[in-house]
């Protein structure tokens, strides 16, 4: 396996002068006229020309990546102008933080229901060598394991629990989005990829299910809501028989306990207004 490591340089600018030196020497050794002077003018030009090639610039948050004849040789991380191993190829590696939006994808939650889901991915490289070597194109790596991760973590969860057990997509996004920050490091560990933060960026129903569902979570938003209404109703019941007895208002036999009971709960539990009959006198 590939790790990065320091490859040998020099500052560029004493390089550069030291080309400089060589072909000055040549120009001189060939104004001799003479075998000698030809030669070792030849010998300098030549040295001049394979310095040279050695020379290269790295820009800030850029490594420069060298091989030499399909052998790595190092990196260069530090940003400037350098001279290093002649005839090498440098290819360059941005170390830049960058982000990644997945596409929509069509996955089906723990329970079958298909859902949409998108995600961003930031992440920077941190391994060079293993970025170029050890992967085919690193960028095309991470977007492929990114959209993997993404369908293997919503397949583990539902998209929302209407019982409120346990984890789900729409409730728990930032549990979720650790786990796929956690399995996305996992996976492009090899590439020397670094991820800093991966989030959810849509979560929605499929279109063919998203009426439906809809219509579940309405239903049992209202079956919530109807629960709490009773359990007030009962227990403001409760309340005012209990009241009237103890200040001895009226008599209540069960019959009328039972009466007063059935209008009380009507009353505080119908969805609409409740319509009193009042009884203001009798013939007998």
């Amino acid at each position: 396996m590939f790790q990065e490591k320091k490859v040998f340089r020099v500052n560029g600018f004493v390089g550069l002068l030291v080309v400089f030196v060589l072909i000055a020497a040549g120009v001189f050794a060939f104004s001799t006229g003479e075998t000698a002077g030809y030669i070792n003018g030849s010998i300098l030009a030549v040295v001049a020309v394979l310095l040279s090639t050695g020379m290269t610039v790295v820009q800030p948050n850029q490594a420069m990546v060298l091989t030499f004849f399909g052998k790595y040789m190092g990196v260069i991380r530090d940003s400037g102008f350098y001279m290093t191993i002649p005839l090498s190829a440098q290819k360059k590696v941005s170390l830049r933080v960058r982000n990644f939006n997945s596409s929509m994808l069509k996955v089906n939650d723990v329970e079958g229901n298909p859902i949409e889901i998108e995600a961003v991915v930031v992440f920077s490289v941190v391994d060079s060598a293993k970025a170029l070597f050890e992967v085919d194109d690193y960028e095309s790596f991470v977007e492929i394991q990114s959209e993997t991760a993404l369908r293997h973590v919503a397949s583990k969860y539902a998209y929302d629990n209407l019982d409120g057990a346990g984890f789900s997509l729409r409730s728990n996004a930032e549990e979720i989005a650790m786990e796929l920050t956690n399995e996305l490091q996992a996976r492009l560990e090899i590439a020397g990829v670094n991820v800093r933060e991966s989030r959810l960026t849509h979560l929605a129903y499929s279109t063919e299910i998203a009426s439906a569902m809809l219509q579940r979570q309405q239903a049992s938003a209202i079956i919530s809501a109807r629960e709490k209404i009773v359990e007030g109703a009962v227990t403001m019941v409760q309340l005012a028989i209990e009241r009237l007895e103890k200040e001895g208002a009226v008599e209540l036999d069960e019959e009328r306990k039972a009466a007063m009971i059935n209008n009380l709960l009507v009353a505080v539990v119908s969805d609409r207004s409740a319509q009193p009959v009042i009884n203001t006198s009798t013939i007998y």
